[in-house]
């Protein structure tokens, strides 16, 4: 997690493994899927306490979340869920 991030590491795993679910089948996220394939399932697998996080493991999800910002152009206000996120935009 870098120090520009706002919304705590637990959040963006359930918030990437909240979109992952529920838009992977999506075309309109399908490039954000293709590019982000290991931090995105990475993050549904440590929200959903498969698998323990780990440094490297955290820099590809904040990667990965980051990008989603960029993607919405949305700047990190603290996000408590997906819908928070998505009613942004």
């Amino acid at each position: 997690m870098s120090d520009l991030d706002t919304t705590p590491f637990s959040k963006q795993c359930e918030i990437l493994g909240e979109l992952w679910l529920e838009y992977r089948d999506d075309e309109e996220f399908q490039d954000f899927f293709e590019y982000n394939d290991l931090g995105v399932p990475i993050a549904y697998a440590i929200d959903q306490k498969i698998v323990q996080p780990t440094p490297q493991a955290e820099r590809f999800i904040g990667e990965s979340f980051r990008i989603l910002l960029a993607g919405l152009e949305v700047e990190d206000t603290g996000f408590d869920s997906l819908e928070d996120l998505l009613e942004i935009k």
